[in-house]
């Protein structure tokens, strides 16, 4: 690619002015510093937070020493996300603190020379030229020409400001790059959606189908404590994945699935649940609608069928559907979280609510569960401008069902080739790094090179920031206030986030950062506080509590306005669908113009010589964002690349060579991967965990190391129905000799 206007810098060039700080040693497993001296128990004072390291966001307790440094980290027993145990990520969260690679001060892309770097600016110039530059757009193109692009708590400050301005281009890659396909299957079924944390009622589950999901690799804190209950319960778990993952080492059963043939097994399965009348008919009878549309159109659906395509037997195909339907309703199909594979994603994830439909697991002890949330009222700030357009807008009808922004879009409405009168000229990027979240590196590249205005405000120096005209620091999770955390589960509760050391450097909090921009923009009556603590006290007191209160309790859980966790035999019930019913025939797909009963479609092979690319996660890392942790990057520095010893013997590979990978359109691997020989993975695809492969040399302990997935995801397949991104149609071949050639990075 050849070089841009706004070339990436890599920011290890610069000079941070000696401001590092001594970094404790931490025993990250248990979230505490080795402590040379006994520590003053009467003087280690606790302050509340939630955890910002995944988006489980567990609530917890930071203790500081006697000296007010942090010393551990531990979970709040009163906290449903984790029952009072941090997972290791949780536990290495003081890594983000003292990790000495964060980004210290605003930095303001410059020219010396010819040259683009950094330089390091004050706080006041950075806003006046943010200001002077979204006044500009606005003039120009109108307010709505600004996109924020956001993950984490953070981003909600920068969102509340967007509003302001007059943009609701808002948007997160967690739906079009993540889970959005399951949410619009769900809701097509149910009528509502799946949304964080899932309400799945694990610990009553006696049966658990996990489809491409890695429960325990995935680290949700509180779905892992609830299935290692239930496995000492007896829980039975059937497992569908190419890979022996942990889960599958756990299970009855594991079925290594041919690669982008599920939607093949599930409707197998549910052809022997209704040919043999193993589902739940009075379930049905009473809620659903299309039950005969299905039995017709799953009629030919034969296990012989769906082993032709698949490669599992016919057999264990009856076998496990009908352990499915002894244990039903406390059978969970569960609907996983990345789900956005093969392009034809909303119609799997459709397929699998179809098959908790038939066993009558929804609304059901074992099964799915109805959770309920708090209401928190919202601070008072005066009404929010209209946006002559949205992203809705420039789509012009398409992805209808779309429940949320599609951050893939944004990128469309920001590449040179859109010629709609919608335009999107600046970009707020806050805590995700798009070159590792949204698929196409080079399109991404190509819509920032024709921005007027691109700001990233994180704590670390990712890849992303190497291509802003202006990068914010941020401070972290441990050192600000965040909004009341507000979450869906079996009871309502809040939680709170207090600061427990002041920032580092010249960090700074977003709702800092936003109030001060707010000024430069004349928009200060929006944020009419000089604290966030005053918003929280405020929102607290109209709840009953106070900031003083919750900062003795850190959360507080509240009495459901609906008794019931599940439906009662036979109770009147109208779920959210057109019908009013479960639709087994989806009326909202019809209407769109699409298959309002799933199909299985074949997907292509990889050509000789080539395997599928699969990716995953590891308990200890949170996508790409926690490699450079000192504590979690202790437990897991880098990545390897999962190889079946037959194909590592043809080709002549050994455990733990370095090798490249080039995929399907020759993009190659800029570092390289060891390879880990192992018969846990089958002959036509390879395997490795994503977030590796850090290009930024400020990374220190992460640059270099592994590979990154991203970059050989060049082969996007678009789902129809919601706009989702499917990346796991991409082939890639060994590469034994070091690439001559740079790579987009």
């Amino acid at each position: 690619m050849s070089k841009s206007r706004r070339e990436f810098i890599k920011i290890s060039a610069l000079s941070f002015g000696g401001l590092v700080m001594a970094n404790p040693i931490l025993n990250a497993m248990i979230g505490q510093v080795q402590a040379g001296e006994p520590i003053d128990a009467s003087k280690i004072k606790p302050v509340p937070t939630y955890c910002e390291v995944c988006f489980w966001k567990c609530a917890g307790w930071v203790h500081t020493d006697e000296k007010g440094e942090l010393w551990k980290i531990e979970g709040n027993e009163d906290d449903p996300h984790c029952k009072g145990r941090f997972c290791p990520r949780g536990t290495g969260g003081l890594g983000m603190y003292n990790d000495e690679d964060r980004l210290k001060s605003p930095l303001m892309r410059v020219e010396v020379n010819g040259k683009q770097t950094f330089k390091e600016v004050s706080w006041d110039k950075a806003f006046r030229f943010i200001a002077d530059k979204m006044n500009q757009i606005s003039e120009e193109h109108g307010p709505e020409s600004l996109a924020l692009f956001k993950h984490g708590s953070g981003g909600a400050h920068f969102g509340k400001l967007f509003k302001a301005f007059g943009s609701r281009n808002i948007t997160a890659p967690s739906y079009a790059q993540c889970r959005g396909p399951r949410e619009v299957g769900f809701h097509a079924t149910f009528g509502a959606n799946i949304n964080s944390p899932e309400p799945v009622d694990l610990e009553n589950t006696k049966c658990l189908v996990l489809i491409g999901n890695h429960i325990g690799e995935n680290m949700h804190n509180s779905h892992v404590q609830e299935m290692s209950k239930a496995i000492d319960n007896g829980l039975e778990i059937i497992t569908v994945d190419p890979r022996l993952s942990t889960a599958a080492s756990k299970s009855v059963h594991w079925l290594p699935i041919k690669p982008a043939t599920d939607i093949a097994l599930l409707l197998a399965w549910m052809h022997v649940l209704v040919t043999e009348k193993l589902y739940d008919k009075a379930y049905i009878d009473q809620y659903a609608y299309g039950f005969e549309d299905l039995e017709a159109h799953i009629a030919d659906k034969t296990p012989e069928w769906a082993e032709e395509i698949t490669t599992i037997k016919a057999d264990v195909i009856r076998e496990t559907a009908r352990k499915m339907a002894y244990h039903a309703p406390a059978t969970l199909i569960h609907p996983g979280r990345h789900v956005t594979w093969y392009g034809d994603d909303t119609q799997r994830l459709r397929a699998m609510a179809m098959l908790n439909a038939l066993l009558g697991s929804w609304g059901r002890k074992g099964g799915f569960y109805f959770p309920e949330k708090a209401k928190v009222p919202s601070f008072p700030h005066p009404a929010y401008p209209s946006a002559s357009w949205t992203w809705k807008d420039y789509l012009d009808g398409k992805y209808a069902l779309a429940g949320s922004s599609i951050a893939n879009v944004f990128v469309d409405a920001s590449h040179p080739d859109n010629k709609t009168d919608k335009k999107i000229k600046g970009w707020f990027v806050v805590g995700t790094n798009l070159i590792s979240t949204i698929p196409d590196t080079k399109k991404t590249l190509e819509a920032i090179d024709n921005l007027d205005l691109f700001v990233v405000v994180d704590t670390m120096p990712m890849e992303i920031t190497g291509y802003a005209d202006i990068i914010l620091p941020e401070c972290t999770y441990l050192e600000r206030y965040d909004d009341i955390r507000v979450s869906p589960n079996r009871e309502p509760n809040i939680a709170v986030r207090i600061p427990a050391a002041k920032p580092k450097y010249l960090t700074k909090p977003s709702d800092w950062i936003v109030r001060k921009l707010a000024e430069k923009l004349k928009l200060s009556a929006h944020f009419n506080y000089k604290s966030y603590s005053e918003v929280l006290d405020w929102q607290l007191k109209q709840m009953g509590f106070s900031l003083a209160e919750m900062k003795e309790r850190g959360i507080i859980k509240f009495d459901r306005k609906n008794a019931n966790l599940y439906l009662e035999e036979g109770e009147e019930y109208e779920f959210g669908t057109p019908t009013g019913m479960i639709e087994l025939y989806s009326t909202d797909l019809e209407m769109e113009g699409f298959d309002p009963l799933p199909n299985y479609t074949p997907h292509p092979e990889p050509p000789a010589g080539f395997f599928r690319l699969n990716y995953g996660r590891a308990p200890m890392h949170t996508f790409g964002r926690t490699a450079n942790n000192p504590n979690l990057n202790e437990l897991m520095n880098e990545n390897k690349l999962w190889v079946n010893p037959k194909i590592a013997k043809k080709a002549g590979i050994v455990n733990g060579q370095e090798i490249w990978l080039e995929n399907q359109d020759g993009v190659k691997s800029e570092f390289p991967i060891k390879v880990r020989v192992t018969e846990r993975i089958g002959m036509d695809n390879v395997y490795m965990v994503h977030g590796f492969g850090k290009s930024n040399k400020k990374l220190k302990r992460s640059n270099g190391r592994g590979i990154s997935d991203s970059q050989l995801v060049t082969n996007v397949m678009v789902d129809p129905v919601m706009g989702g991104t499917g990346m796991r149609g991409n082939f890639v071949k060994f590469v034994i000799d070091k690439p001559e050639r740079e790579v987009i990075s």
